[in-house]
């Protein structure tokens, strides 16, 4: 399945638009996560766990939507967004979404 954040693939023709397809992931960190993410802000740095949270929630939205895209009969999902929230102060949701297509 191919996947772009364009509305279009260079050399590719869309022979038919499917519509909207989307995924979400919505994850805790533990309690320890959030500690010692609080104490690496307090110090300075990058807080791995939470980028480790991060990139697996994104892994699972575009999983899902590729899942419902293959489901529709496309086989590619064109215009893909991204979008990250914090939820509760200790939940992670990403969001994505875009365009099922059939590309030749």
């Amino acid at each position: 399945m191919l996947v772009a954040t364009t509305p279009s693939v260079e050399g590719r023709r869309i022979v038919r638009y499917i519509g909207l397809v989307s995924g979400e992931a919505i994850l805790g960190a533990n309690i320890l996560k959030d500690l010692f993410a609080g104490l690496r802000d307090i110090v300075g740095g990058r807080s791995a766990a939470y980028e480790k949270e991060l990139r697996k929630a994104k892994e699972i939205a575009i999983s899902e939507m590729v899942e419902e895209a293959r489901r529709l009969g496309a086989n590619a999902v064109v215009g893909v967004d991204l979008d990250y929230e914090t939820i509760g102060g200790s939940m992670l949701m990403v969001s994505a979404s875009g365009t099922a297509v059939v590309v030749e």
